[in-house]
């Protein structure tokens, strides 16, 4: 579980620019109403910054953004990275500046939290050292200044950090599971898979593809589901205590209920609010 408690990694949209409002871009879909340019500011984006459509995204079409979290990178890149001054308003080359840098420190801080994650974790001992040292490393990253971070070339260090998360979740998941032996589903095609009360603990699902799949009553407890794609996937009574690398993204995406268990730190999303039934 990818606990986000920390205020630094968990979005303040209040000392944020509107940078997700504007850096990334919008493609007409199921998760988007309209088309937008990366650079272009999205047109329910208020005068203060604030999303003038917030309460409402999903009866507005745009469930896209409910889903969407910048790990704190909005208000670090607006107040640490550029001073607390704004892209509105000033010379064009700053904006354009601030908007490539925006994306390359979202994705530095998603693997900061994925790394305090991992040195939490019972049993990886024999890994803290080198994770230890990858977290002060994306760490000093993210307080590069903008002609350095726009030239941060983040696949081969995701790579670097993913041989260090996997590490640790091997570890981890041996010791949850006292020995038994666990199921590999890594990068597997699960799409409209009907999974409903299978046995899932300890499983490695990292970047499974269970778009839509049938999760009901699953056991997830201590699965690995880094990068999983669970859009649509309904865990409804599921158990997902102590599940490795989930984020509230990935809760936001799925479907679920009152008797879903999260781990702690993550949250049941709104629109999970109806209960399970009985």
């Amino acid at each position: 579980m990818s606990d986000t408690t920390d205020p630094d990694l968990r979005a303040d949209c209040s000392r944020c620019f509107g940078l997700c409002c504007v850096a990334l871009p919008l493609t007409l879909s199921a998760d988007f109403a309209f088309d937008k340019p990366a650079g272009e500011p999205c047109r329910n984006l208020g005068p203060g910054f604030g999303c003038t459509i917030h309460e409402r995204l999903r009866d507005a079409g745009m469930a896209g953004c409910t889903v969407y979290d910048c790990f704190g990178a909005g208000q670090l890149v607006s107040q640490v990275t550029f001073g607390g001054t704004s892209w509105r308003g000033g010379p064009p080359e700053r904006a354009r500046q601030m908007f490539a840098v925006f994306p390359v420190v979202r994705g530095l801080q998603e693997l900061v939290v994925h790394l305090t994650e991992a040195l939490s974790l019972p049993g990886t001992e024999p890994v803290r050292d080198p994770l230890g040292a990858a977290l002060r490393r994306v760490r000093r990253l993210t307080g590069r200044g903008p002609d350095d971070l726009v030239g941060i070339d983040l696949d081969p260090l995701r790579g670097e950090v993913g041989e260090l998360l996997e590490r640790a979740s091997r570890l981890a998941r041996a010791r949850a599971c006292a020995g038994s032996r666990t199921r590999s589903y890594r990068r597997a095609d699960l799409a409209g898979a009907r999974l409903a009360g299978q046995d899932l603990r300890g499983a490695d699902l990292r970047g499974a593809l269970l778009v839509g799949a049938d999760l009901r009553g699953a056991d997830l407890r201590s699965a690995d589901l880094l990068g999983a794609d669970v859009r649509g996937a309904d865990l409804t009574a599921a158990d997902l205590t102590g599940a490795l690398f989930l984020t509230q993204p990935q809760l936001e995406a799925a479907r679920g209920g009152a008797g879903t268990r999260v781990p702690s730190g993550l949250r049941h999303p709104a629109h999970w609010a109806v209960p399970d039934p009985a």
